[in-house]
């Protein structure tokens, strides 16, 4: 618990300002996630919005989530797109003409920092850029990997080998990006989480003193909140699921863990990877033997007091139920999501 605080008090008291992933998080596609909306209007806490996404502008995502009945304004989107545009006019030239891989609205934040945004190789870029859009094929790849074989840096946006929609996973930028990378051997800089630039820019537009980064994937919103000392709450509506959570590295694991963003209400104690009393837990065989102490049981809290075996134990085989408790746990852990 952070210093000055007491163990009843929310995750709303705690932190100053709340860094929310967005697909996965707070929306799939054209869809809130269920009880999203309604935690994030109930309280008076300061709310950035920290996407990964590069495909659209600021002002297109906060209108998207005013429809969908967030609170949101311009300032309060930060993308990895205006992080990219950052690294790049930190290291280039005014006027250096950048090979855009994505939407006019990636190419509008590299005009926005002084440079000139291009789309062919031809017009001898010394940098490429490469965000999400549904729109990039095999031409635009092809005038990427040329460019990088010439000698131009490399930003990528972000690297989601994933993008979570209504309809389900489909691939995201960094499937893109695996592509120019095994067609030049080249490594881009890496602009969104987990790289540390695009939470260092949601944390300084806040004024953030104790920022709490939320998100749904491990490998992003948790890892990039480690990047930046920051602590983290992983929310199980998107991407990342129980077992990955179980199986998680050093690096991915969360400080706080909830099936939802209604949980922003709960004392924080609550929500934190701990031991409960209430099961008893043993290694086996290889697996971990999960048993209930008593008969109300709550999946969530199950989870969370078993997480630390589980990491002590990389590599286990199956959680195994001992009982009908226990067995009602397991399951509910498998339609968390």
């Amino acid at each position: 618990m952070i210093d000055g605080y007491g163990p009843d008090d929310t995750l709303r008291r705690i932190y100053d300002v709340l860094l929310l992933d967005l697909d996965g998080t707070v929306y799939r596609g054209a869809e809130p996630v269920p009880g999203a909306r309604e935690a994030l209007t109930a309280g008076g806490e300061t709310v950035l919005y920290v996407t990964n996404n590069a495909s659209r502008r600021p002002s297109e995502v906060a209108l998207h989530l005013r429809e969908l009945g967030f609170p949101a304004d311009d300032s309060s989107v930060v993308t990895s797109s205006q992080s990219a545009a950052r690294l790049l006019a930190e290291q280039l030239p005014a006027g250096a003409p950048v090979l855009v891989v994505g939407t006019d609205a990636l190419a509008e934040e590299v005009a926005g920092v002084g440079l000139v945004p291009v789309r062919s190789a031809d017009a001898d870029p010394v940098a490429v850029v490469q965000g999400h859009s549904p729109d990039t094929g095999w031409a635009m790849l092809a005038e990427a990997t040329l460019a990088v074989r010439a000698g131009a840096a490399w930003v990528a946006t972000n690297v989601d080998s994933t993008l979570p929609t209504e309809r389900g996973l489909v691939l995201g930028n960094g499937s893109m990006v695996a592509a120019v990378r095994n067609a030049t051997g080249a490594t881009p800089i890496v602009a969104g989480k987990p790289a540390a630039p695009l939470l260092e820019d949601a944390i300084r537009r806040g004024g953030a003193r104790r920022p709490l980064v939320v998100g749904d994937r491990l490998d992003t919103d948790i890892e990039g909140a480690g990047a930046v000392g920051a602590d983290s709450l992983l929310v199980l509506t998107g991407v990342s699921t129980v077992d990955d959570l179980l199986r998680a590295p050093a690096h991915q694991r969360p400080t706080y863990i909830a099936s939802s963003l209604t949980c922003l209400d709960r004392p924080a104690a609550q929500l934190r990877v701990a031991p409960d009393p209430f099961w008893d837990v043993t290694v086996a065989d290889g697996d971990l033997h999960l048993a209930a102490t008593r008969p109300a049981v709550d999946p969530m809290q199950a989870l969370r007091g078993l997480l630390d075996i589980a990491w002590a134990n990389p590599g286990f085989g199956q959680i195994r139920p001992l009982d009908e408790h226990a067995r009602s746990v397991v399951d509910a852990w498998a339609a968390v999501i």
